[in-house]
C-alpha cells in the first residue's frame, strides 16, 4: 500500500492492522521514505549472527550468507517503520518453523537505513521489501509475492524449496492426491516438456495455497474423461470440479490461469471471517456483493439461499459475500454507515474506487438481486454516498468543517477560492499537519475570497472525487467551470501561502492545468485498504 491505501475501506480494522505492509517493493504506508545511509561506527566482520533465528546481514557478511544458504529470503527494513515492526514476530516465527522442518530455506534481514550500499544495490525504495536469493545468485533476486504473515511466508518458501508439482503416475496416487485437501489442481499434459506444461509449473510456483499435480499417463486422461491437455481444479464444495482446457493455438497463459484458479477456488458465496479475508481479497474480483445479516436470526439466515441462487451468473465478475453483523462484520459496519439493526441489507462495492451501491428492497429475491447487480454493472445505478451531519458550528472556526452534504455548495462557490484537506482521523500524516492547517486558517480567516476547509474522507463520500490517500489536498479556484487542482508540494504554512497567493500554483513551478474533479491520487497515506493488500482490500 502506498502511504496512510483505499482499496477496501469496509475492512479497515483487520486489513490495515496487518495487511497494510507492502508486499515487496511498495512505498511504506506511513509515507516514510528511505533514509540516507547512517554513518557506521562498529567494525563488522563476515560472521553470520542471528536475532530470533533470523540472520542479521550487512555488506561484510552478505556474500557469505548467499554462499552458505541456497534459498535465502531477505527482508530489507527500517527500524522506525511500523510495518517492519509488525512483520518482525511473524518473520521470526516463519524462520523458526522452516528451521524446525530442516528446510534449506533461511530468512535474513538487512537494516537498509544503516546498509546504504546494499539498499542501493538492490533498489530498495520502500519498507519492508522482501527478496529471495537462490543458489548464491546476487544479481537476480526474486521479489516476494506471498502473504505477510508467518504461514504465508512458510508456504511460499516451502514451494520454492521443493518441486512445485507432484507427478501422479497411477489412479490410486491421483485419487489420494485429489482427496488430500479441499482444493487441488491437476494439470493433464500429454507432453510434460511442452510450453503449456512449463507455464503450469510457473503458476504452481506462485499459487501456494493449493497443491499442484501433473499427469501424463494416457490411462489417467481416460479415467478423468479427458482427451486433450486440461487443467482441472478439484474441490470439496460447489460443483466439485472445474476444467480449464488448454487452447491448442494460444497455449496456456499463466496470468489468466492464476486468476481463474483464484476465482474458482472460492466458494460461490463466501462468509467474511479473519480466515477467509486473504482469499476474498486475493481473488481480485472487481465487484463484491455483500449481504449483511445477523446469523442468530433464522429468518435472516434463509436469505443465504436466494443470495446463492443469484451468485452463479456473476462468477468471476462479482464475488458474493455474507457478513455477520453480530460476528466478524461488527467492525466494518461504520464504513458503510450501518448498525446491526440495519440487517438484513445489501451493498455492492466497486473495488477500484470503493464506490458503494445500496439495494433498496423490502423483500429480497434472487431475481431482484440479479437485476440490481446487473444494473450496477451496466452503470444504471448511482452510488450510495456516505455523509456525516454538518456540525452546527461548521464555519465558526478558521478551518471550515465540510461533510458530504455541504461540500458542493462550499467547494464550488464561484466567489471563493477553497483549499480543502481530505483526511482520515487515524492518519499519522494528517495529525502531523493539523497545526500547520490551523495556522493557515488563522492567516486567511479574514480574507473574503479564500476558504480553508477540511473533510473527513472516511465518513463522507463525494460523487466525482475519489480520495486514494491521506492527506490529500485540493484547491478549488473561484469562477465558473468547477475546476480543481491537486496540491503536491511541501506541507508547511509558507508554501501553502505562496500557493494560495499565486492562484493555485507555486511561482517556481510551471502552471498546473486544472482538472475536472475525478479520481485523485494521494501518495502519502493511502486510504485504508480496508482490513484488506492487501493488506492487501469487498
Amino acid at each position: 500500500m502506498r502511504g496512510c491505501s483505499t482499496r477496501l475501506l469496509w475492512l479497515l480494522v483487520l486489513w490495515l492492522a496487518w495487511h497494510g505492509p507492502a508486499r515487496g517493493g511498495e512505498e511504506e504506508e506511513d509515507g516514510e521514505v528511505v533514509a540516507e545511509e547512517e554513518e557506521e561506527v562498529d567494525e563488522l566482520s563476515d560472521e553470520l549472527g542471528e536475532e530470533d533465528g533470523v540472520l542479521v546481514l550487512h555488506e561484510h557478511n552478505f556474500d557469505r550468507a548467499l554462499s552458505e544458504h541456497r534459498l535465502l529470503l531477505v527482508e530489507f527494513y527500517a527500524p522506525w517503520c511500523r510495518h517492519c515492526q509488525r512483520l518482525a514476530p511473524a518473520f521470526a516465527q516463519a524462520a523458526a518453523e522452516l528451521r524446525d522442518e530442516a528446510s534449506p530455506a533461511r530468512l535474513g534481514k538487512v537494516d537498509a537505513t544503516a546498509q546504504g550500499a546494499l539498499a542501493s544495490e538492490f533498489g530498495i525504495t520502500a519498507y519492508p521489501t522482501l527478496k529471495l536469493f537462490r543458489d548464491g545468485n546476487r544479481t537476480h533476486p526474486l521479489a516476494y509475492t506471498g502473504r505477510m504473515d508467518a504461514n504465508g511466508i512458510v508456504r511460499w518458501m516451502q514451494r520454492r524449496a521443493s518441486p512445485s508439482t507432484t507427478l501422479l503416475q497411477d489412479a490410486d496416487t491421483a485419487a489420494a492426491f485429489i482427496a488430500s485437501q479441499d482444493s487441488v489442481v491437476v494439470g493433464f499434459f500429454k507432453d510434460l516438456e511442452s510450453k503449456a506444461a512449463q507455464a503450469f509449473h510457473d503458476v504452481a510456483s506462485e499459487v501456494v495455497d493449493m497443491p499442484f499435480g501433473v499427469v501424463e499417463a494416457a490411462e489417467l486422461f481416460e479415467a478423468y474423461g479427458l482427451s486433450a491437455d486440461t487443467v482441472c481444479l478439484f474441490k470439496k464444495f460447489d460443483q466439485g470440479r472445474t476444467d480449464f482446457p488448454v487452447d491448442p493455438e494460444r497455449g496456456l497463459d499463466a496470468a489468466e490461469l492464476t486468476q481463474l484458479l483464484r476465482v474458482h477456488s472460492l466458494e460461490l458465496v463466501m462468509e467474511f471471517t479473519n480466515e477467509t479475508a486473504d482469499q476474498i481479497f486475493g481473488a481480485k474480483i472487481p465487484h463484491h456483493m455483500l449481504l449483511f445479516l445477523n446469523k442468530s436470526s433464522s429468518a435472516q439466515l434463509e436469505l443465504r439461499d436466494v443470495f446463492r441462487a443469484a451468485a452463479g451468473t456473476f462468477r468471476g465478475k462479482v464475488l458474493f459475500v455474507v457478513v455477520d453483523v453480530a460476528g466478524h462484520g461488527t467492525d466494518v459496519l461504520p464504513f458503510f454507515g450501518l448498525t446491526p439493526s440495519d440487517a438484513p441489507t445489501m451493498r455492492l462495492v466497486k473495488m477500484d474506487n470503493n464506490r458503494k451501491y445500496r439495494m433498496d428492497q423490502d423483500v429480497f429475491s434472487d431475481a431482484a438481486i440479479s437485476t440490481f447487480v446487473q444494473a450496477v454493472l451496466d452503470g444504471k445505478v448511482k452510488p450510495h454516498l456516505l455523509s456525516a451531519e454538518p456540525p452546527e458550528d461548521w464555519d465558526a472556526g478558521p478551518v471550515k468543517v465540510l461533510v458530504g452534504k455541504t461540500f458542493e455548495q462550499v467547494a464550488f462557490d464561484e466567489t471563493k477560492n477553497v483549499f480543502v484537506k481530505f483526511y482520515a482521523p487515524w492518519c499519522s500524516h494528517c495529525k502531523a499537519m493539523e497545526a500547520a492547517w490551523e495556522e493557515l486558517g488563522e492567516r486567511y480567516k479574514d480574507h473574503e475570497d479564500i476558504v480553508i476547509a477540511e473533510l473527513d474522507a472516511t465518513a463522507n463520500e463525494l460523487e466525482n472525487i475519489t480520495i486514494n490517500g491521506f492527506p490529500t489536498l485540493h484547491y478549488f479556484p473561484a469562477g465558473p467551470g468547477r475546476k480543481m487542482v491537486e496540491y503536491k508540494h511541501a506541507r508547511d504554512v509558507e508554501t501553502f501561502s505562496k500557493f494560495l497567493e499565486n492562484g493555485g500554483t507555486l511561482p517556481e513551478d510551471p502552471p498546473e492545468v486544472p482538472e475536472t474533479p475525478g479520481n485523485s491520487t494521494g501518495k502519502e497515506e493511502p486510504s485504508p485498504p480496508g482490513p484488506a493488500e492487501s493488506r492487501d482490500e469487498l
